[in-house]
């Protein structure tokens, strides 16, 4: 009796294991696609996928639907381990219905975001679906809302991934919207909430999918994607690489690597800073230089490219970097620079990851575009970002700190723990020309060679503002450094920070501009 059980057992399973059938996964493999079980097992260490929901069948008997039952209802939902630590993990199917979201199929999602929030694991979402089953109607889209509610919930408590590798559109764009990181994989995944059918019915404007919402408009256009990937292969690999830089929740610390204490001083660091201060220098090759090897991994790369934001590791110990990009637009903040920043500080606050800013700003980006884009509530994003940050905060200023962007680039003046400033920073209302185009105007016009007045003038105000010194004798920095000193200090100063305790005020919760 029990042998023929066991054997009905494993006919379910093995019928489970094939999805949609063989056919639609060679049809998925031919799309340079991988299956849902087969980007779980890349994901995962070998061996230590325990799935949940296998036998799970969809309860709908409209529309023929009663006569296909697949095991599973396209989403393969369990735990595993990533580098020996816990995490859990839903894969769409999308050789079953087109991945799309049933009642049952919300429900096995749902079981599995609230055991990550029980036992303090990330949850990981492999997406690949075409949208709501149309033959559940509103069950599917209460389905979605349960989704949203617990991405909502879950925020904060424990770190939430969006690997988007297919098609994404409609209601199932916001679960994604609602997790912390989100990776796309090119030419093969796109995110839209009405798709290009309806845009041309609506709009009249001719687009693709690819156009619309491909992961390179994501990354570098609208800013909805961190990160992108040419296959499933790299994109998993990138995930991976991402969760090494995380805390399992926010009662945790970051993973740490054991690195053994030297001098750590570095040589021609004063080389990175031109002569000339309207050069631009590369400010990513200043953080190489700073982390340990190898350790950068950038956030956002493509997406308000005059922001760069990313975690490293200083003396093993991870850390998050915020720093202008004199490359790109001078460094300037402006509008998609600051909501970059903002969501990436307030990220490193919830998960305990200490903050580094390297500062090299002339101040907020001119100009109507920016104005009716409301850079004003989004540069103040930023701002509150900073301010409610409990974390471990340096800012090291290299070069410009000019007018408001002073202030809201972690500041002394908005809680950060230290601020170290090189000899070449320059710390006042604005540069130099202009503060002297002011500041002596009449002068200027009345004499006899304006031009020969303007340099004069311009040169006395950056001898006596453009400097870190006047900043330092009010405490506004702690320190002038040398550059050569800058790694060794940061990791002393990170170091006297690790027990920091830091209480905001009593509160439900604060009202960041939006």
């Amino acid at each position: 009796m029990m042998k023929k059980k066991i054997e009905q057992l494993q006919e379910k399973k093995a019928k489970a294991l094939l999805g949609g059938g063989q056919s639609r996964i060679d049809s998925q493999h031919q799309k340079k696609k991988l299956t849902a079980r087969e980007r779980i097992e890349l994901l995962v260490d070998p061996g230590s996928f325990e799935e949940l929901g296998m036998l799970v069948t969809h309860r709908t008997s409209d529309f023929g639907m009663a006569d296909q039952i697949f095991y599973g209802d396209g989403v393969v939902t369990g735990y595993g381990k990533v580098d020996g630590r816990l995490v859990y993990i839903f894969s769409q199917d999308f050789t079953v219905f087109g991945g799309s979201l049933s009642e049952t199929h919300a429900e096995k999602i749902c079981k599995i975001m609230d055991l990550a929030m029980k036992n303090g694991a990330p949850v990981i979402g492999l997406n690949d679906s075409g949208g709501a089953r149309i033959q559940e109607g509103v069950r599917s889209l209460g389905g979605y809302a349960d989704i949203f509610y617990r991405n909502a919930r879950a925020s904060g408590v424990v770190p939430q991934i969006s690997a988007i590798m297919g098609p994404c559109a409609g209601g199932a764009v916001y679960s994604p919207a609602m997790t912390d990181f989100i990776l796309m994989v090119e030419e093969t995944s796109y995110m839209f909430v009405t798709g290009p059918n309806v845009v041309k019915t609506v709009t009249n404007e001719e687009v693709s999918s690819e156009g619309l919402g491909g992961a390179m408009v994501h990354a570098s256009k609208s800013g909805v994607t961190h990160l992108t990937a040419i296959n499933d292969v790299e994109c998993l690999q990138k995930l991976k690489t991402l969760l090494s830089y995380l805390p399992q929740n926010c009662e945790d610390k970051a993973p740490s690597l054991e690195w053994k204490i030297g001098s750590e001083m570095l040589s021609g660091m004063s080389d990175f800073i031109p002569e000339n201060a309207n050069q631009p220098y590369d400010m990513k090759e200043l953080i190489h230089a700073i982390l340990d090897p190898k350790s950068f991994f950038e956030i956002h790369p493509d997406f308000a490219e005059n922001m760069v934001v990313g975690f490293g590791r200083l003396a093993g110990k991870v850390i998050g970097i915020v720093a202008n990009q004199p490359m790109v637009l001078a460094g300037c903040l402006d509008v998609n620079s600051s909501k970059k920043a903002a969501r990436f500080v307030r990220f490193c606050d919830c998960f305990n990851i200490p903050l580094l800013v390297l500062e090299d700003v002339p101040g907020f980006l001119p100009g109507t575009d920016q104005e009716w884009n409301a850079i004003i509530s989004n540069g103040a994003k930023l701002l509150y970002a900073f301010s409610e940050a409990s974390v471990p905060r340096i800012t090291v200023i290299t070069r410009k700190a000019y007018g408001g962007a002073y202030d809201v680039m972690n500041s002394k003046h908005i809680g950060a723990d230290f601020n170290f400033a090189w000899p070449s920073a320059e710390i006042a209302v604005m540069g130099a020309r202009g503060a002297s185009e002011i500041i002596f105007k009449k002068e200027i016009d009345a004499s006899v060679d304006p031009a020969a007045t303007t340099a004069e003038k311009e040169k006395d105000y950056a001898e006596k503002f453009a400097n870190p010194y006047i900043a330092a004798e009010r405490g506004f920095i702690d320190e002038v450094i040398h550059p050569d000193e800058t790694r060794r200090k940061l990791i002393r100063a990170f170091s006297s920070l690790e027990n920091k305790v830091d209480n905001l005020p009593r509160r439900k919760h604060g009202n960041i501009p939006m």
